[in-house]
C-alpha cells in the first residue's frame, strides 16, 4: 500500500525536487517564529520522505476517500515537519535561487499582506502580527475590491454545481407554505403576523375578533423595493390605541422607531420625525399612552449616508435608557446612563399594573444583572426617576415575572443554577427574596401569568420542553398541570398576557412546522387553533432519535439525529453536524425546510449537537464551556463527529460541520484542530479574530464569554484557539465562511482577514476550495429576506454538496 501512496502522491513532489536539484542542493526549512526570530533546520531528505509517506498513507485510510490525493501527501509533510518543532507556523520549500511551487488548484484572488503591522501587547511582552489589518476598514476601496473579488470567485464555482439550481427551485416550492403567528390581544383587536409563503417579510394582521375578517395592519414588504427593511422590534400601548415599531435596514443592529395609531382611518406615522440611533433596544409605554422608553447610542463618528448604518464598526459603548414623549416635539429625556461603566447594558419595562419602572443591568452578556424598580405611576415624566435598587450585585440572574401591588415576583438563578420563583416585597425590604418555587432537575426558560394569577412555566427537560401551571399567590398546582405538547416538541412563541382569559402557544419539532393551540382558562381546556402544513412535506416519513455521546471529563452530551426512516447506518450518508456552544444559549428543535430539503433529496441526515457553553442543563453547563473551559465546547463537537462515525452514520469523507456567530467560531476553531475529521467546514459570520474582538461594535460585552484579550492570562488562553491565529499549512476540509456587509454585530473584517489567511498558509497545499460567500444588504441574520435566505442555502448547500460529492434525488 505504501507503495501505492508514493506512485500516486509524491511523483509530482519528486518532479519539482529533481528540478531544483539540477541547480542546487534542496533544503527543507522549517520556520519557527519566537519573538520574530526566524531559526532553520535541515533535515536527512529520504529520512523525511520515508516518515511522510507512512503518514501519507495513514491520513488516506482514516479518510474515507476511494483514491489518495495529493494534499494527503502535503498534509503528511506538513505535519511531520509540525513534529519537530512545538510552535512552527509553516514549512516551505525553498533553494538558494529563490524558487518556490505552489499547488493550489485555485486561483484565489492576490491579497495584500503588510509584515509590519505588529501589536506588541502586554507590556511588549507579546508580539502578534496581523498582515490583513487593512481589511478593518470597510469603506475602502481595496477592501471594497477584496469582496467583489472574492465573491466573484465563489459564485463562479458554486453555478458550476449541478445541484446548486436543483436545491434552490425545490427550497423556494418548500418555503412557499403559509406561516401563521400566534394571535394576540391589545385593546378590543386582534393581530398575527403572517406570511403567505415567499413574501420577504411577514405582515402583521389586524382582526376584531378570532373569527373576523383580518385585514393588514403593517405591512415592512411596503417600506422597500427589495424587502431588506424589516420588523426589529414594536409595541402596543396598553389600551390598544397606539402602536410604536422599530426598523432596521439591511440587517443593521440600529433600529429607528416610529409611532402610529392603530386607528383604521388614521395617517400612517403621528410625528414627522423618526426616533433614531436605538440599538439593542425593546418600547415600553407608559399606560398613560404619553411616551416610551427605550435604549440608544451615540451615533457613531463616521457613516457616510443613512443606508450605511451598520457598517461601520465603532464601539457601541455608554447606551442609555431614553424617554420619548410622543408628540411633545420635545428633546427625548436622558432616564439612566453609566459613564463610570460605560460597557454597561440596562433593559427597561414598564410592570404589568403600570405603577412601576424596572430597570435591569447587565455588565455583559453574562446572565448576571441588577435589578432597580422606581415608581411612575403618579407623576409626569420629566428625568430619571428615583431608583430603588433592589438587587444591587451581579450574582444571578432576574427576569421579571409579574407583580400583585408591591410584591414582585422573579425568574431567578440566585442560589438555583436551574432557576426557581421567587418574589420581593417592596414594603418589607428587609425580608428580601422569598422562595415561591424551588429548583428542580429541570431548567426553567420562561414564565408567564395569564388569567390573573394562572403561572405557566417551561422546563427544558433533556432538550425538550415540558410545562407546569399553578396559581399564584399560594402556589397550587392547576389540573391538567401541563400544557399539551408532542412528544419532542418545543414551545417557540406564547401570546397572553395578566388580563387575559387564555394563552395561544405555538410549538414545533425537527419535522413538523407548527400548532398553534389556545388553552382557556376558564375551562381548563385545550384546542388546537391552527395547524401549519406543507404541501409535499410528510413527516411520518422522517424519524428522530437522541443519542448521548461520551466527551471530555466523561461528560455524556446528547444529540438529536434528524433522517429518514430506514436509514442504513454504512457510514456512507452525507452529514451536517450543527451546534452553538456559548451564551448560555440552548440549541433546540426547530423545523427548517432548509434541513428537510437536505435531508430528502441528498440523502442527507442532520445532527444537532447540545454541547457546553448553553443553558441546556443550567448555569453549570455554561460555565464548562466559556473562558478557560471554552476547549470543552471544541472537545463535544469534536466528539460529536466521532460518535457519528463510530456508529456508522457517516465518515469524515462525507461529514459537514456547521454553525453561526459562536457556532462559527466553532467550526473555525474545530477545522483548525481536527481537518481530517470533517469533508466540509462551514462558519457563518463567525468571531474569527479572538485577539481583536473587543475593540469593535458590541464586541465588548464578550469578553465575559471568552476573556479580554488585553488580560495576559486571558489572552493566553485566547491565543490557542483563535481560528485566525492558528491557521496551519496543512491540508483543511472544504471551507466556505459567510458573512455580510451589513453585519455589525460580529463585523465582517472576522471572516474576511481569515479566508485571506487561510488562502495564503494553506492554500497552497489544500486541493479542497477555501472561500468566502459576502452578502448585500444584509446583517448577521435577523431581517433577511425570504429570498436572501433562499439564495444563501442554495450556495451553501451547493458548496457542501461539491466537497462531499452529493448526488440529487428526486
Amino acid at each position: 500500500m505504501a507503495t501505492k501512496v508514493q506512485k500516486v502522491m509524491v511523483a509530482p513532489i519528486n518532479v519539482i525536487f529533481k528540478h531544483l536539484q539540477s541547480k542546487t542542493r534542496v533544503k527543507i526549512w522549517l520556520f519557527e517564529q519566537v519573538d520574530m526570530r526566524i531559526e532553520g533546520k535541515i533535515i536527512g531528505f529520504d529520512e523525511f520522505m520515508n516518515l511522510v509517506i507512512d503518514d501519507a498513507e495513514e491520513i488516506y485510510q482514516k479518510s474515507g476517500n476511494v483514491k489518495p490525493t495529493h494534499s494527503m501527501f502535503l498534509r503528511a509533510a506538513v505535519g511531520r515537519s509540525q513534529s519537530i518543532s512545538n510552535t512552527l507556523r509553516k514549512m516551505v520549500v525553498t533553494t538558494t535561487t529563490g524558487i518556490t511551487a505552489s499547488t493550489s488548484p485555485f486561483n484565489y484572488p492576490a491579497v495584500r499582506r503588510d509584515e509590519s503591522v505588529l501589536d506588541k501587547l502586554h507590556d511588549g511582552k507579546t508580539t502578534v502580527a496581523d498582515p490583513y489589518r487593512w481589511l478593518e476598514d470597510p469603506d475602502s476601496a481595496e477592501t471594497k475590491d477584496f469582496v467583489k473579488a472574492q465573491n466573484e470567485l465563489f459564485k463562479s464555482y458554486v453555478s458550476s454545481s449541478s445541484l446548486h439550481d436543483k436545491f434552490e427551485k425545490r427550497l423556494t416550492e418548500m418555503f412557499n407554505y403559509e406561516r401563521f403567528g400566534c394571535p394576540f390581544k391589545r385593546g378590543s383587536s386582534y393581530y398575527y403576523f403572517f406570511n403567505s409563503g415567499l413574501q420577504a417579510q411577514s405582515v402583521l394582521y389586524k382582526q376584531d375578533s378570532l373569527d373576523g375578517a383580518p385585514r393588514i395592519f403593517f405591512d415592512p414588504n411596503t417600506l422597500s423595493e427589495d424587502g431588506t427593511v424589516s420588523l426589529n422590534t414594536y409595541a402596543f400601548t396598553e389600551d390598544g390605541k397606539y402602536f410604536a415599531y422599530g426598523l432596521s435596514a439591511s440587517g443593521s443592529d440600529w433600529v429607528t422607531i416610529r409611532v402610529r395609531s392603530t386607528a383604521d382611518d388614521a395617517p400612517e406615522d403621528l410625528e414627522p420625525q423618526p426616533v433614531e440611533w436605538a440599538k439593542f433596544t425593546s418600547i415600553a409605554w407608559t399606560h398613560d399612552n404619553k411616551g416610551f422608553f427605550y435604549n440608544r447610542y451615540t451615533p457613531p463618528a463616521k457613516i457616510p449616508n443613512n443606508s450605511d448604518k451598520g457598517t461601520e464598526t465603532d464601539t457601541n459603548k455608554n447606551q442609555s435608557v431614553m424617554y420619548h414623549a410622543v408628540g411633545s416635539g420635545k428633546p427625548d429625556l436622558l432616564i439612566h446612563m453609566d459613564p463610570e461603566n460605560s460597557d454597561w447594558m440596562f433593559g427597561c419595562e414598564v410592570s404589568d399594573d403600570g405603577r412601576y419602572l424596572l430597570l435591569i443591568i447587565s455588565r455583559s452578556c453574562d446572565p448576571e444583572t441588577k435589578v432597580y424598580i422606581a415608581d411612575i405611576g403618579h407623576e409626569s415624566i420629566a428625568g430619571p426617576p428615583k431608583w430603588n435598587p433592589i438587587v444591587d450585585d451581579f450574582k444571578a440572574e432576574y427576569h421579571y415575572i409579574t407583580n400583585d401591588d408591591t410584591v414582585f415576583y422573579f425568574q431567578t438563578t440566585l442560589d438555583a443554577p436551574r432557576k426557581r420563583v421567587v418574589k420581593y416585597d417592596l414594603a418589607r425590604p428587609d425580608v428580601g427574596m422569598v422562595e415561591v418555587i424551588p429548583q428542580t432537575q429541570d431548567v426553567i426558560q420562561q414564565c408567564r401569568v395569564v388569567d390573573q394569577n394562572k403561572l405557566i412555566i417551561a422546563y427544558l427537560h433533556n432538550v425538550k420542553h415540558i410545562t407546569k401551571m399553578y396559581t399564584l399567590p399560594h402556589v397550587e398546582p392547576l389540573s391538567p398541570q401541563s400544557l399539551p405538547l408532542a412528544e419532542g416538541s418545543i414551545i417557540t412563541s406564547m401570546t397572553g398576557r395578566k388580563e387575559d382569559p387564555a394563552v395561544f402557544y405555538q410549538s414545533s419539532s425537527f419535522v413538523t412546522p407548527g400548532i398553534i393551540t389556545r388553552f382557556d382558562f376558564q375551562t381548563m381546556e385545550p384546542a388546537v387553533f391552527r395547524t401549519t402544513s406543507i404541501n409535499g412535506h410528510d413527516d411520518t416519513k422522517f424519524q428522530v432519535t437522541q443519542e448521548w455521546y461520551t466527551s471530555t471529563g466523561n461528560v455524556q452530551i446528547p444529540m438529536y439525529i434528524i433522517s429518514k426512516k430506514g436509514t442504513k447506518l454504512d457510514g456512507n450518508n452525507p452529514c451536517l453536524l450543527y451546534a452553538y456552544g456559548g451564551f448560555n444559549i440552548p440549541i433546540l428543535p426547530s423545523f427548517s425546510v432548509t434541513w428537510l430539503t437536505f435531508i430528502q433529496h441528498m440523502d442527507g441526515i442532520v445532527a444537532s449537537a447540545s454541547i457546553r457553553g448553553g443553558s441546556e442543563f443550567g448555569e453549570s453547563w455554561y460555565k464548562d464551556g466559556k473562558l478557560d473551559k471554552k476547549q470543552n465546547c471544541f472537545d463535544d463537537f469534536q466528539n460529536a463527529a466521532k460518535h457519528l462515525v463510530s456508529t456508522g452514520w457517516t465518515r469524515p469523507g462525507r461529514l459537514a460541520i456547521n454553525g453561526g456567530s459562536n457556532g462559527g467560531l466553532l467550526v473555525g476553531a474545530c477545522a483548525n484542530q481536527a481537518p481530517d475529521l470533517f469533508g466540509c467546514a462551514i462558519a457563518d459570520v463567525g468571531v474569527m479574530d479572538m485577539t481583536r474582538f473587543h475593540r469593535f461594535t458590541i464586541g465588548h460585552a464578550w469578553t465575559s464569554d471568552y476573556g479580554n484579550p488585553d488580560r495576559k492570562e486571558d489572552f493566553d488562553v485566547l491565543i490557542k484557539y483563535s481560528p485566525l491565529h492558528n491557521v496551519r499549512s496543512q491540508g483543511y476540509p472544504a471551507y466556505l465562511l459567510t458573512t455580510s456587509d451589513h453585519d455589525d454585530r460580529v463585523v465582517p473584517l472576522h471572516s474576511y482577514k481569515l479566508v485571506a489567511t487561510l488562502q495564503y498558509v494553506a492554500g497552497p497545499v489544500s486541493d479542497q476550495p477555501i472561500m468566502i460567500r459576502i452578502e448585500t444588504k444584509a446583517g448577521h441574520g435577523a431581517g433577511k429576506s425570504t429570498k436572501q435566505r433562499i439564495e444563501e442555502a442554495a450556495d451553501k448547500y451547493a458548496f457542501m454538496a461539491q466537497a462531499l460529492k452529493l448526488e440529487w434525488q428526486d
